[in-house]
């Protein structure tokens, strides 16, 4: 009696740890783990560095190009060349600060598959629903293709996208709504995961957090890069935290 006892007690501490586990806030590095040695924003390099620290994702934005391919890039214009009025191969014979060149979407989702964090796509507001329509169907296809459905989340400041991928996605996909304006209760009646929304949101709205919860959607919060506010939401008990100082917000977690 004593060791069936035991094994009962360790597993409800196993299942109470697990549960702890799964509550924490997570740690998403905005634009891949870029401040660091050898590393840029949105390389690949950044992809893996953040990785390699044990981030539960590694954010990233993608465009579409004049001739329809996908690339990764954060600014709408980068040295000069316009992400949506240039080609692709213009683009991609631009350099990124730590020498890479700038990736294609293929080419930073191949280079995921070494790697266990999750992806958190960026769509950037494009010129026309169309255009975003258009990204989302070749995003979609290209994650299936590589088989990664599994560990895409998906983000946009566009509703019309927002909404694109919730109905082209598998049932299930994570898809946050970014630009702050919506309730809850509005994000959940659309199939969102939850709000993906900038901290002073949040501090103007902290309702809204256990709002969120109580319709069983998360939380995931941008671009918090100072400890008093990590561990503030860490308080709040939001889900996600996307910041540029992962490392930073690892160490406290650990507190």
């Amino acid at each position: 009696m004593k060791l069936k006892s035991l094994i009962i007690t360790s597993a409800l501490l196993l299942a109470a740890c697990g549960y702890t586990q799964a509550q924490s806030t997570q740690v998403i590095a905005h634009r891949g783990f870029w401040k660091t040695d050898g590393s840029a924003q949105n390389s690949i390099a950044a992809l893996l560095k953040a990785d390699s620290i044990g981030c539960y994702g590694s954010e990233f934005d993608v465009w579409l190009t004049a001739d329809d391919k996908l690339v990764v890039n954060h600014d709408p214009v980068f040295k000069l060349k316009s992400m949506e009025r240039s080609t692709a191969a213009n683009l991609t014979s631009l350099k990124l600060d730590n020498g890479e060149s700038l990736p294609t979407l293929e080419q930073y989702l191949k280079a995921a598959l070494k790697t266990k964090t999750r992806l958190i796509l960026e769509l950037k507001e494009l010129s026309s629903p169309e255009r975003e329509t258009k990204a989302v169907e070749k995003i979609v296809a290209m994650v299936k293709k590589l088989g990664l459905n599994d560990r895409m989340e998906y983000i946009t400041f566009s509703l019309h996208a927002t909404k694109e991928f919730i109905r082209l996605t598998p049932a299930g996909t994570p898809v946050f709504y970014l630009d702050g304006k919506l309730p809850p209760k509005e994000l959940k009646e659309m199939g969102c995961a939850g709000p993906d929304y900038h901290l002073n949101v949040f501090r103007k709205h902290p309702e809204w957090i256990k709002e969120c919860h109580d319709l069983g959607m998360k939380v995931n919060v941008w671009t918090v890069n100072k400890e008093k506010d990590m561990k503030w939401l860490i308080e709040k008990k939001v889900d996600f935290i996307t910041t540029n100082e992962p490392v930073l917000l690892n160490e406290i977690m650990k507190e």
